[in-house]
């Protein structure tokens, strides 16, 4: 025996003491076994252990054996070693295999213990043979079986027992048949597969086995199911979504940022944005319209973050800064001055009309000279949402509930038109809502989306959003509109430069002007005016703000009313990056060079199929020639010469009476004095000519010579 007592040699197996020799040790396997059982080694944790590795087993510390086995392996040790402290069980192992097993396993290792600490408990009064009986025939377990438990958890201290008793067929690693596929089969695979056409695996699977069989022809080609496993088993789902999806598929699958709006105050900060109604409005006649204006109306609305509440909104036929302006106008009036406005980057927003002086936007050029917007002079904080992306604004999830449930209001039965092309309800188009009812159902279900009891949003807690609004309401400090400061969203605005000779100010073909105004000839200025009516002259600020004062419509020319409104990033960037670098690593083709390689293989079609049978021809067709020219009738030449007289350009006629226009301008004036009616298109025509040259001279010409001067014209 030339053992040493070194580490690897301090715990011994029955077969191991059985084969040393070793005095007072028995020398056979079954006699180790016979003896570790007699003396309860197994009782003993420290010195008693489970074997890792094949065979199991179990493993005694030299501590054990008797003293002139002990004596005889100490004399074999060639220079005295510190006495070692006997190893635990390994418990950290155990414990996190103990942590990948199923669920339903854990819960047998529960049951299993239970059924030992009931064995144990009644032990002390009945002996554990009886206790064991008990408990088997109390729990339909056999007696072995439970017998079985104990050995499994012998010598492990109690609070590690769970991890121990737990099934053991799920201890050994599960076994995976090493799959091989050539590396670049699969290379050429994914550059096939991982293209924005999203082809099908399979024929990408096709195509690549043509192409090696072609170039490879020694080269065994895995099936196809195979293959797909060791593809799935290799590529990130995050590769094949940006690959096959795009980047903003991606995403939409990085998790939203949340942001806690618990702590905000009633009108720190509102969202705005326009909503498309999936219903068809009709518009009553306006403008000189013929027919009435037929389309989906589009809503301004502005939504305050703290509670939800939708706080204000105006309906048009396009999304335009005068609706707005409108809508805002709305809010501040009737309950303050927000500090922070979250905006949508649409034109309507990013006008200089709404937003004029803030830092940076979306939209436009942004110029040191910008007149101050609504927002921007009123002190509020500008703030624009990321571009396309629906998740920014708040207020999309309320307009969500819109489409859902207000737009298949009964009322707008016949007039919904569903939420795409195709999802048109069965009755598309059959009729239009008028407006006066589309606006009466719309404040209707304002106020019921606004004070819906039961909430469940973060805010609410059952509450309805109104409720909400005004508790903080109460709470907060707001900053109201005075009426100077109304203007900034009753009136649009607009920088301009005034005459350098009058300081009359010309604008959509108007003129304005005032006395004062001379003062200011070739100044910049900025002019603020009703949308809704230019004629009803503009107020003149100073590049800097300053009140200079009011200049009334002197020539009226243009429109009346405007036509403007009617014609957690950083994380998710750098998510996207990564994912890019793994896509750009995974595709190492070109769709190119995929589909040169294909046509590169030789032509594999079948030849043309001859026929046997023919069909004889017994005759020639006849044939085809042209039929002879026919002469020209008297009714040809008839039409000929209507056609041309039709559509051949006539020469201009000379304009017999150059005070048609003049006399026309007399008699509309001369209707108005005697109180006959007269359309609005004839006053705007007569004004608007009044205002030209022609009209101006013609008129001197009368002032002087009357009725004498259509003569002489």
């Amino acid at each position: 025996m030339t053992a040493r007592l070194t580490p690897d040699r301090e715990w011994w197996t029955t077969a191991e003491i059985a084969e040393a020799g070793l005095p007072d040790l028995p020398g056979t396997r079954q006699g180790a076994d016979k003896l570790a059982a007699t003396e309860n080694w197994r009782g003993q944790p420290s010195f008693a252990r489970r074997r890792a590795g094949k065979g199991g087993g179990w493993e005694y510390h030299w501590r054990l054996f008797p003293s002139r086995a002990q004596r005889k392996l100490l004399m074999a040790v060639s220079a005295p070693v510190a006495e070692a402290q006997p190893e635990q069980t390994d418990r950290a192992g155990q414990w996190a295999w103990f942590e990948r097993l199923p669920q339903a396993v854990k819960d047998k290792a529960r049951a299993r213990l239970l059924v030992i600490q009931r064995v144990e408990a009644m032990e002390p009064v009945l002996g554990k043979y009886l206790a064991l009986h008990c408990v088997a025939k109390d729990t339909g377990h056999g007696a072995r079986t439970i017998q079985y438990w104990f050995a499994m958890i012998e010598g492990v201290a109690p609070h590690d027992r769970l991890a121990f008793i737990a099934p053991r067929n799920r201890a050994a690693e599960p076994r995976r048949k090493k799959v091989t596929v050539d590396p670049d089969f699969m290379a050429r695979l994914k550059s096939d597969y991982l293209r924005p056409s999203k082809p099908a695996f399979s024929a990408s699977y096709r195509h690549t086995a043509e192409v090696f069989r072609q170039q490879q022809p020694g080269v065994t080609i895995p099936p196809e199911r195979l293959v797909r496993r060791r593809y799935q088993a290799s590529t990130s789902s995050f590769v094949e979504t940006l690959m096959r999806d795009g980047e903003d598929a991606l995403k939409a699958r990085y998790p939203a940022q949340t942001r806690d709006r618990s702590e905000l105050g009633a009108l720190e900060w509102v969202n705005t944005d326009t909503h498309k109604w999936d219903v068809f409005v009709e518009w009553p006649l306006e403008h000189g319209e013929r027919e009435p204006f037929v389309g989906r109306p589009q809503m301004i609305a502005f939504q305050d973050l703290s509670s939800n509440m939708i706080l204000s909104w105006r309906i048009d036929r396009t999304p335009n800064s005068a609706a707005v302006a409108a809508a805002a106008g709305d809010m501040i009036s009737e309950y303050g001055i927000p500090q922070h406005v979250l905006f949508d980057n649409g034109r309507e927003n990013a006008a200089k009309w709404i937003t004029g002086g803030a830092k940076t936007r979306y939209r436009f050029r942004v110029k040191d000279d910008d007149i101050p917007g609504l927002f921007t002079g009123l002190g509020c904080g500008v703030h624009w949402a990321t571009p396309y992306s629906g998740q920014s604004k708040q207020i999309e999830r309320g307009f969500r509930d819109f489409a859902q449930e207000y737009a298949k209001h009964p009322a707008f039965e016949g007039a919904y038109t569903g939420k795409s092309t195709s999802d048109k309800p069965s009755n598309y188009g059959e009729r239009a809502v008028p407006l006066a009812v589309f606006l009466d159902v719309v404040n209707r279900a304002m106020h019921e989306w606004n004070t819906r009891a039961d909430r469940r949003s973060e805010v609410a807690y059952g509450r309805s959003y109104r409720d909400v609004f005004e508790e903080k309401y109460a709470k907060t400090i707001i900053r109201k509109a005075l009426d100077e400061q109304k203007r900034l969203w009753l009136l649009g605005a607009e920088g301009i430069k005034t005459n350098s000779k009058t300081g009359v100010i010309r604008f959509r073909r108007n003129e304005y002007f005032a006395p004062w105004m001379g003062e200011h000839a070739g100044e910049r200025v900025v002019i603020r005016f009703d949308v809704t009516n230019f004629w009803a002259g503009v107020h003149v600020y100073d590049l800097d703000g300053s009140y200079l004062g009011e200049a009334p419509c002197k020539v009226k020319s243009g429109y009346a009313d405007s036509a403007e409104g009617r014609a957690h990033m950083k994380a998710r960037r750098d998510f996207i990056n990564i994912v890019k670098k793994k896509a750009k690593a995974e595709v190492r083709l070109t769709a190119l060079e995929l589909g040169q390689d294909l046509l590169a293989l030789p032509d594999l079609r079948s030849p043309a199929v001859e026929a046997k049978v023919v069909r004889p021809v017994f005759s020639k067709a006849p044939e085809m020639r042209a039929a002879p020219p026919r002469e020209a009738t008297a009714f040809d030449r008839e039409v000929e010469n209507v056609v041309r007289a039709t559509f051949e350009p006539k020469p201009a006629e000379p304009d017999d009476d150059a005070w048609a226009a003049f006399r026309r301008v007399q008699e509309i004036e001369a209707r108005l004095e005697r109180g006959e009616p007269v359309s609005p298109d004839q006053v705007r025509w007569a004004e608007g000519f009044k205002g030209t040259a022609k009209y101006k001279g013609q008129r001197a010409a009368w002032d002087l010579f009357g009725e004498a001067a259509f003569a002489s014209g």
